[in-house]
């Protein structure tokens, strides 16, 4: 088990340094935050270090750029932590070692400064040891909130808790990582039964190691999206110009016979013949797909049966959508599975959205706040669920 900045004695924070790596990866919409949901979930932990009297350095990534690029600057994500928070959150726009050292000494006590984005710098992914240590020499302690790369082995992740242990400081789980790790880790390792996982989206191999690992924990396994269409034509089922993943017919055929009953296919499906916002669509039986169609959605027999499942269950994990939830007709089937695991959660079932499309499905669904815990990072919950290793995670302090 790792060691949280919950572990730590406040009284030792007063008048200390702590770098937080968070996870502000957001959308930006004419330079402003357009999706705050990642900077309020840091709060929490960044309230916690500033009562305590210490001063917070936050290092965070945006998007994937070559270099310093103005529109991926993260100055919004400033501007919009400091209306969340209610006081000032300096942004620290240098890129050179020294005058980013400088700035942070004249930081006050208790006080909150931004660093530029973290990628502006090619040593961050390449997980440069030297630039590890340059973050790693502004503060006594390293904090990581960011589960969204807890997957990725950078600089400002793994590299900078070796470096920060390298010269006798602590790196801890900020309050956000221990709670997606409560969620996706501990609960759902001696789940309560009956357990139910969801998994949608396009790709099995992409999926392949959670498919597998959830085979061998849950009571029932239920597949949409377009990488049912690979489990369709391993069945011998015609599936149209649908997408389908040829190269693991093999894998899907051994999949269903490792879940046997417990993984659970749809019935019936929405086809249409163009993926557009007003396309004609209609519903037909799994077997019924014509050579034209494109599988586009979850039929309503489909989804009444993955409800059932799912209203019958006391665990659930869903990762995935049911089908191209991203245009409005053939979101219906993504929107059920939202609903029906917020019925569940209301009767005091444990319901997880592994992030990513399931969390931006239940926010348009509008029940965000009646599932137990929608994660904050979809590649990092699904490399966690399949065990794979988690540098950012597994380079933190273990707890004595």
């Amino acid at each position: 088990m790792k060691k949280a900045i919950s572990d730590i004695d406040p009284a030792w924070l007063e008048g200390r340094t702590a770098v937080v790596r968070a996870d502000f990866n957001v959308p930006l919409d004419d330079g402003r935050v357009s999706d705050d949901h990642r900077l309020r979930a840091s709060l929490p932990t960044l309230d916690l270090l500033t009562a305590a009297g210490a001063r917070v350095v936050l290092l965070s990534h945006l998007g994937r750029p070559d270099g310093p690029s103005p529109e991926l600057s993260l100055a919004p994500v400033a501007t919009r932590l400091t209306e969340l928070l209610g006081r000032p959150v300096q942004f620290i726009g240098e890129l050179d070692a020294g005058k980013v050292a400088a700035a942070v000494a004249h930081l006050p006590a208790a006080s909150i400064g931004l660093l530029e984005n973290t990628r502006f710098l090619a040593g961050d992914a390449e997980n440069d040891p030297a630039l590890a240590a340059s973050w790693a020499d502004l503060g006594d302690i390293f904090v990581n909130d960011a589960f969204g790369v807890a997957h990725r082995a950078h600089a400002s992740t793994a590299g900078l808790a070796e470096a920060m242990m390298a010269r006798g400081g602590e790196a801890v789980a900020g309050l956000l990582m221990a709670k997606e790790l409560l969620f996706l880790e501990d609960a759902l390792l001696e789940p309560e039964r009956p357990f139910t996982g969801i998994l949608g989206g396009a790709k099995i191999s992409g999926k392949i190691g959670v498919i597998s690992a959830l085979l061998g924990r849950v009571d029932r396994l239920l597949i949409g999206g377009a990488m049912a269409n690979t489990f369709f034509m391993a069945m011998g089922l015609d599936t149209g110009s649908s997408l389908v993943e040829e190269d693991s017919l093999d894998l899907a055929k051994s999949l269903m016979e490792q879940g046997g009953e417990r993984l659970v296919l749809p019935v019936d499906c929405v086809v249409t013949h163009e993926l557009r916002e007003g396309a004609e669509a209609r519903t037909v039986e799994r077997s019924e797909v014509a050579q034209d169609d494109k599988i586009v959605d979850i039929g309503p027999r489909t989804r009444a049966m993955f409800a059932e499942a799912i209203g019958g269950s006391k665990s659930i994990l869903w990762n995935g959508p049911m089908g191209v939830f991203e245009i409005d007709p053939f979101a219906e089937g993504t929107i059920a599975i939202a609903w029906a695991v917020a019925a569940a959660c209301d009767r005091g079932a444990l319901g997880v959205i592994g992030g990513g499309d399931s969390g931006a499905a239940v926010e348009r669904a509008g029940v965000a706040d009646r599932v137990t815990h929608v994660s904050t990072g979809g590649g990092a919950s699904i490399k966690l669920l399949a065990g794979a290793k988690m540098p950012g995670l597994d380079s933190l302090t273990e707890k004595g």
